[in-house]
């Protein structure tokens, strides 16, 4: 995927005007699409930018300067859930990128934006620490007339050390814990129906027991057809009945989507993590409690 080589101006300076920009607030964890065009422009783009659509659609187009990071690499195994990758694996992909720790990043997606909130998380749990998202997606970009490019960065390598962080990744047994736990809170991002056990992507119908049902869709808003993550005050009455004070969890199916809660979450400033196994795993297993509205006690064993 680097055989074209493109000028490194891009991604190389790393200290100067985006900072993540002077007009969002220091703490706002997405970038519009103006501010990074307008960096671009200027040459003054100081993140790297990656693009988490597929190989086949980034090497037709995308943002000049953009990487390619395909959200099927956060998947260990995506068929059976959504847990995400190694640490062996995230270190071979991180270093291949130029990534680290400290490396300013924006992410952009098709501009479902689900994609890019899972991209988001992934590289949260691996440690990088100035994490924002393009808060439209490529479709907005493009539907702009904004430049595009099918030319590929060239990258120095870096040293990065996976390093989980586990405060923003819940496993089965976390979540579990949390069941118990009246400091934590859990949320089901699913659609209303698969909370009440009217669906499922699992062998059995229902949720997670004390979970609460905020689906992902409340995360964002659709205009001319295109995706947007809610303003923060928006988001604020979305989550207004969740104390500051609770760990939360969050999970989906095979935490995709609940990604987007787990990112407008982060931007409000709560202790959140994605359980990315999900009702995948834990519906299908038959050691774990769950609730189920909808169905008789037969049909949820």
């Amino acid at each position: 995927m680097f055989a074209k080589i493109f000028s490194t101006w891009f991604i190389l300076a790393l200290a100067g005007f985006l900072s993540f920009s002077a007009h969002a607030a220091d703490d706002s964890l997405r970038v519009d699409a103006s501010t990074l065009v307008t960096a671009i422009e200027q040459q003054h783009q100081t993140a790297v930018v990656l693009d988490a659509r597929s190989e086949a659609l980034y090497q037709q187009d995308h943002i000049p300067g953009a990487l390619n990071f395909p959200v099927n690499w956060t998947y260990a195994h995506k068929k059976t859930n959504g847990q995400v990758i190694e640490p062996n694996q995230a270190q071979t992909l991180f270093r291949k990128l130029g990534l680290d720790i400290h490396t300013p990043v924006i992410i952009y997606d098709d501009g479902a934006l689900v994609d890019a909130a899972r991209l988001f998380w992934t590289l949260e749990v691996y440690g990088l620490q100035k994490v924002k998202v393009l808060s439209t997606g490529y479709d907005y970009w493009t539907n702009k007339g904004y430049p595009t490019t099918d030319r590929v960065p060239f990258v120095t390598p870096s040293k990065y050390i996976a390093e989980v962080k586990h405060q923003r990744l819940a496993t089965k047994f976390s979540t579990l814990l949390a069941t118990k736990n009246p400091n934590d809170l859990i949320i089901d991002a699913r659609p209303l129906p698969a909370y009440l056990g009217e669906q499922s992507s699992a062998k059995r119908f229902g949720h997670i027991p004390t979970a609460i049902s905020i689906p992902a869709s409340h995360n964002l808003k659709l205009e001319n057809h295109m995706a947007s993550f809610q303003p923060v005050n928006a988001l604020e009455k979305v989550y207004s009945d969740i104390p500051k004070n609770k760990k939360v969890i969050i999970y989906c199916a095979i935490g995709r989507i609940s990604a987007t809660n787990y990112f407008a979450l982060r931007e409000l400033g709560y202790d959140v993590a994605n359980y990315d196994a999900s009702w995948k795993q834990w519906g299908n297993d038959l050691a774990l409690p769950i609730a189920n509205p909808s169905f008789s006690k037969d049909n949820e064993n």
